[in-house]
């Protein structure tokens, strides 16, 4: 196997097959199901497909597009065509970010084998890649740029190279460094060569200057001038000092270097590559916040129409929708229940032309799923709109399927004062929906019961009369009669044991906040459509906040949003609305901004809101924020950017004209956007140089989105990267801002490099 592959990947019989290629059968549909050739290339990296053998080949993926493989019982789709195809011989690929899955079959179980097993090979090793690997990329591109694959490179080569680098470079400038690096004068580069080539190409002159501005000699920075370094420009302050020594230890290359204590160049530029040099604070990254507080003082993350993978009139509506937001940390999804064929209830956007789904295999779904990327508590929100009867299917399936992870009761069997915490609902999936009653007349009955079950322990016959009692308990709210046949006719619309199982979140309609406040208790939740809840911001901000802070709100997209779109769900967390749910199948700069928020905190799905969110008596209004808000001015230097991504691939000799745009989000009068000039042509190195300032009254709600585009005076610019991170997580000094597609997918190594400074109070400002 050649390039990445060769020397570095055990070659395995597997991967030898692979390469060999194999006619695998591609499933999109129940209908669309035909033969292609699928074959593993030689680098190891792509999988091509063909019509046949011998055919023109396209690439369908790369190893570092995929997630994971399952098995073939584990694709909805391959087992509604178990008939058809023994489940055995089925595989899926799951992809990163939004692409939609690939299902195969193959004509053997033992080729399905090869297949699953190879790819899981190639995909652990990708990902097992340490850092430096990723990073020493001159192998990859030697080989892009080597066209005839004698393994020299010329300089017309080179320049070539230069293109699909997406640089632009003066011809004498890259030929001196061309010659250069030509050490045996050969007129080609060959492997040291190119390596010293890409290395003086890949150099950066701009870190360089900050190296030099703190190392004496401009070799090495001693532990005191690193220290200097990180308290000074870097803001770290008292820790400083035990930090230098872990990053030296971490990042410094050479053993002497890590006995001396000291910094080297290649030492300093890894450290600010690193997790440690980011923009995202990384004692952010994992759950650093107060788990123990109640429910509504937190941020959840939310799904809207969950069973959804596309539009909301003719879109399909699958498990994998649910697989995807679980995975994706969401914590609130949605179910829309309506009564199915054979009693069994389904699951889709009603009236629509939306595909269904059994109601059933959306609980296995979450019963599976809930907490692999969270343990804090999942929230089904079931919008039903089935019979009585499929309603008692429904509950039935509840608890048989999602057992002791279902919450049927309160915690502790007692009546509560406040709603429960992340930490102690850990594990437990939650039923939000409509109840017949007070939660307090269900503890009630639960205790009747109780003592109805002791008596009978104690002794006593249980007649059929008692029995009869017992199982038409959960009903006595409905109008009670002897008389069976009005009893029938007065059945609740809602089936008691369906609202037994709505504990802590009862749903209610909401009317106006002073009804609420007389009238609900803090486990009842009203949901807001988004044009509703954002008129009441502009109308009674202030008593939004209050709400917000005893009650949970859920706030869902306009119905005329038919394509899947979403809102910004910025103006509603300003409201310290909880479940802003959000169309995640749909990629853009809303879900930049949601993705942003809930990066932090482990992305565990819950993110504590500030305090004065939390406080039932607090003054802000999210409309006209007033003191006492620490506001702060922040300078961004816009520095260079490195190997910045083309948006359209299939143009050689395109290169781009990036420019950086900064946008905050936060509340109305902090919402802003500044952008840099372009740079022409480079996109591998481009060099900006500019200070950007922003003024900011309330730090705690704001977001900075950073987005490349490429700039096009004929249209809108093209976009290129973006990343988005909380003001409160953000780090000062210089950092680097590792650039994510429109997916959310990391473009690695596309960055930006950036000096960030926060400055207590407003630019003018004497006070």
């Amino acid at each position: 196997m050649a390039s990445l592959m060769q020397g570095r990947l055990p070659i395995n019989q597997d991967l030898l097959m692979m390469q060999k290629g194999m006619l695998l059968r591609k499933v999109r549909s129940r209908s669309w199901k035909k033969q292609r050739y699928f074959r593993l290339q030689d680098d190891g990296m792509t999988v091509w497909h063909a019509r046949q053998a011998g055919g023109t080949a396209k690439p369908t993926f790369s190893i570092s597009d995929v997630e994971r493989v399952r098995e073939g019982h584990e694709s909805e789709l391959l087992r509604s065509l178990a008939e058809e195809f023994p489940l055995e011989q089925g595989f899926t690929i799951v992809f990163h970010g939004r692409r939609s899955n690939l299902d195969l079959v193959a004509n053997s179980v033992e080729e399905a084998k090869i297949w699953m097993q190879g790819l899981q090979h190639l995909v652990d090793f990708v990902t097992g890649m340490d850092q430096q690997e990723r990073l020493d990329q001159y192998h990859d591109w030697f080989q892009r740029g080597d066209r005839n694959q004698d393994g020299r490179m010329s300089f017309h080569e080179v320049q070539r190279l230069l293109h699909l680098m997406n640089v632009e470079m003066d011809q004498e400038y890259a030929f001196q460094l061309f010659q250069t690096a030509d050490t045996s004068e050969s007129g080609t580069l060959e492997g040291e060569e190119f390596v010293q080539f890409y290395k003086a190409l890949t150099k950066r002159t701009e870190v360089h200057e900050v190296f030099e501005n703190f190392s004496a000699d401009g070799q090495k920075l001693t532990l005191l001038e690193f220290v200097d370094f990180l308290r000074e420009e870097q803001k770290e302050g008292e820790r400083a000092s035990d930090l230098a020594l872990e990053l030296i230890d971490r990042y410094e290359p050479s053993d002497s270097g890590k006995l001396r204590h000291v910094l080297s160049m290649d030492g300093f530029l890894s450290y600010l590559c690193s997790k440690d040099g980011d923009i995202f604070n990384p004692t952010c990254l994992p759950i650093y916040q107060d788990m123990t507080q109640p429910l509504n003082h937190y941020y959840i993350n939310s799904s809207h129409n969950t069973y959804l993978v596309g539009d909301q009139l003719c879109g399909q509506s699958s498990v994998e929708g649910y697989i995807r937001a679980l995975k994706r940390g969401c914590r609130c999804v949605e179910v829309d229940i309506w009564d199915g064929p054979s009693g069994e209830p389904i699951v889709y956007h009603g009236h629509t032309l939306t595909s269904r789904i059994p109601f059933k295999d959306v609980v296995a779904t979450v019963a599976q799923y809930a907490f692999q990327t969270s343990d804090y508590p999942v929230i089904l929100s079931l919008e039903n709109h089935c019979s009585w009867e499929q309603q008692q299917v429904i509950a039935n399936h509840l608890t048989e399927i999602l057992g002791e992870q279902l919450l049927s009761t309160t915690l502790d069997g007692l009546l509560p004062t406040q709603l429960p915490s992340p930490e102690e609902l850990r594990r437990k999936i939650l039923v939000k929906g409509k109840k017949l009653r007070t939660l307090e007349e269900d503890l009630e009955e639960e205790e009747e019961e109780e003592e109805l079950e002791s008596e009978l322990e104690g002794g006593q016959e249980a007649d059929s009369e008692l029995e009869a009692q017992l199982e038409s308990e959960p009903q006595e709210l409905s109008p009670r009669s002897k008389d069976k046949k009005k009893e029938k006719r007065s059945k609740p619309i809602l089936c008691p044991s369906l609202s037994a199982l709505v504990v802590y979140l009862k749903s209610v309609s909401f009317h106006s906040f002073a009804h609420s406040k007389e009238h609900y208790r803090f486990y009842e939740t009203s949901s807001f459509s988004e044009s509703k809840a954002r008129s009441l911001i502009k109308e009674a901000g202030n008593e939004f906040v209050q709400h917000n802070a005893w009650q949970l709100s859920r706030v869902y997209p306009s119905g005329l949003r038919t394509d899947s779109s979403n809102y910004n769900p910025q103006e509603l967390w300003n409201a310290g609305c909880q479940m802003v749910a959000m169309n995640v199948q749909t990629a853009g700069l809303e879900m930049d901004i949601y993705d942003g928020l809930f990066r932090q905190n482990g992305g565990c799905g819950y993110v504590l809101k500030p305090d004065f969110l939390r406080d039932a008596q607090s003054s802000f209004h999210p409309e006209r924020p007033i003191s006492p808000f620490k506001a702060q001015t922040l300078l961004i230097q816009v520095i260079s950017g490195q190997q910045l991504p083309k948006e359209d691939t299939s143009k050689e000799r395109s290169i781009v004209d990036p420019l950086v745009r900064v946008e905050i989000f936060g509340v109305r009068p902090d919402t802003a956007r500044q952008e840099t000039s372009y740079v022409e042509n480079n996109g591998f190195n481009p060099y900006w140089g500019q200070t950007l300032s922003f003024q900011v009254l309330v730090p705690e709600l704001a977001l900075l989105r950073f987005v490349v585009k490429d700039y096009n005076w004929k249209s809108r610019n093209d976009f290129i990267g973006q990343y988005t991170v909380p003001w409160t997580c953000m780090q000062q000094g210089y950092r680097h801002i590792h650039l994510l597609s429109k997916d959310g997918i990391s473009l690695h190594p596309a960055s930006i490099f950036v000096n960030i400074s926060i400055r207590e109070g407003l630019e003018g400002d004497e006070s």
